[in-house]
């Protein structure tokens, strides 16, 4: 398995040969529909074999690192997914190139070890440069940034993305590739602190991957490489279509927007009947994010259920339909609204307002100020763990 840095041995003569995953041809149908990069079986990286053959270098698919005259064309180091995967394929011996606004994040960049002039260039010289352009933007700036962009994606070069969006909702973003260029995807199932977290660790995080467009019949390889030099531990073939759609629907649903609403709804229901602060934030979210659902990432669902107090057995068995049936309307709700475009239409319309800043802090501010969210800063200085470091 290949996560983490490459060994120091191997960091300039590696070659990774896919094996077993043979490129995908044309992966647009008549009707420009979405790729069937999803016919391939998951491929785990156990399938990727690493060799030391000299001084070729990491090679799939055209790409090679340092001295070999190809660059990542990374934009930009400030979202989410940027500052991750530079620096671990800067790690992994790739030659990366940064574009990046003048700003903050241009700093940011600069104290990650980029230098201005050499690795480090505006948006849209970087996207001059690179021959696979990885757009990591926030979705709104991808729209914003495109026309920059698209008259430097020349033929032969690869656009990179890592969630689905701009090409999904292109009517919307406006983000319509040429035809002559490679369009592919890898989208790290976590953010982009612990993209570069796991790596480090060595740990990794699993990725999809995606090919939309392959015009060099190397699309399929040069997304394997990609996906393993940022540190994904396992690839998982999907497309385009359907990672943004779970994705939208995951971030809305279990995995931020019902999973806060739910912890609010139980919070405000022990505080209404008694319980003291602490009290209600221990039981909704302390021992959920300390203790369960580290055992349901590591053993899954089943086994948590059948290792705990048969009390909370039994209740929670009983009450689990019960929930998901007054859950799953919305959950219809909500797909649907992913799938519409009406997701993806407020968030460029919110985002690119120009009071957007300012309003997202409004917003977070409420949050923060929470009483069970205040009384979690209190708690969370009070783990083992924080007060052996005092």
């Amino acid at each position: 398995m290949f996560v983490g840095p490459l060994p120091q041995a191997e960091k300039k003569a590696a070659c990774i040969h896919a094996q077993g995953s043979d490129p995908v041809p044309s992966l647009l149908d008549d009707n420009g529909r979405q790729s069937k990069t999803a016919d391939h079986p998951p491929v785990a990286l156990e399938v990727l074999r690493i060799e030391a053959p000299g001084a070729r270098g990491i090679t799939v698919g055209g790409i090679k690192p340092k001295g070999q005259h190809k660059e990542l064309g990374l934009e930009a180091h400030h979202a989410p997914q940027g500052p991750g995967q530079a620096l671990n394929l800067l790690d992994n011996g790739f030659k990366v190139i940064v574009g990046q606004r003048k700003s903050k994040a241009w700093d940011k960049a600069v104290e990650d070890g980029f230098v201005p002039g050499e690795t480090l260039f505006p948006i849209e010289e970087a996207a001059k440069r690179g021959t696979i352009v990885m757009f990591l933007l926030s979705d709104a700036g991808q729209k914003a940034v495109w026309p920059t962009i698209e008259p430097h994606m020349t033929e032969g070069k690869a656009l990179y993305f890592s969630h689905g969006f701009p090409i999904v909702y292109r009517d919307q973003t406006g983000v319509i590739p040429p035809k002559n260029i490679d369009v592919i995807l890898a989208a790290p199932k976590g953010s982009g602190l612990t993209v570069r977290r796991n790596f480090l660790d060595g740990s990794g995080i699993n990725s999809s991957i995606a090919v939309f467009q392959d015009y060099t019949g190397r699309a399929y390889d040069r997304t394997c490489a990609i996906g393993i030099a940022i540190g994904s531990g396992y690839l998982f073939p999907t497309t385009f279509e359907n990672e943004v759609y779970s994705d939208l629907t995951g971030e809305r649903g279990v995995l931020m927007g019902c999973l806060a609403g739910v912890m609010e709804a139980q919070y405000a229901c022990l505080r209404k009947n008694g319980h003291d602060p602490s009290e209600a934030f221990n039981e909704t979210v302390e021992e959920l994010t300390q203790s369960l659902i580290r055992l349901v990432g590591e053993n899954g669902m089943d086994w948590m259920y059948a290792n705990c107090s048969t009390t909370a057995q039994r209740g929670a068995l009983d009450w689990k339909g019960r929930f998901r049936e007054a859950v799953a309307p919305l959950f219809d709700e909500l797909y649907e609204s992913v799938k519409s475009g009406k997701e993806t239409e407020i968030v460029l319309r919110v985002n690119s307002a120009p009071d957007y800043r300012e309003r997202l802090e409004e917003e977070l501010s409420a949050m923060r100020n929470m009483e069970m969210w205040q009384a979690g800063a209190v708690l969370r200085e009070l783990r083992p763990e924080r007060r052996s470091k005092k």
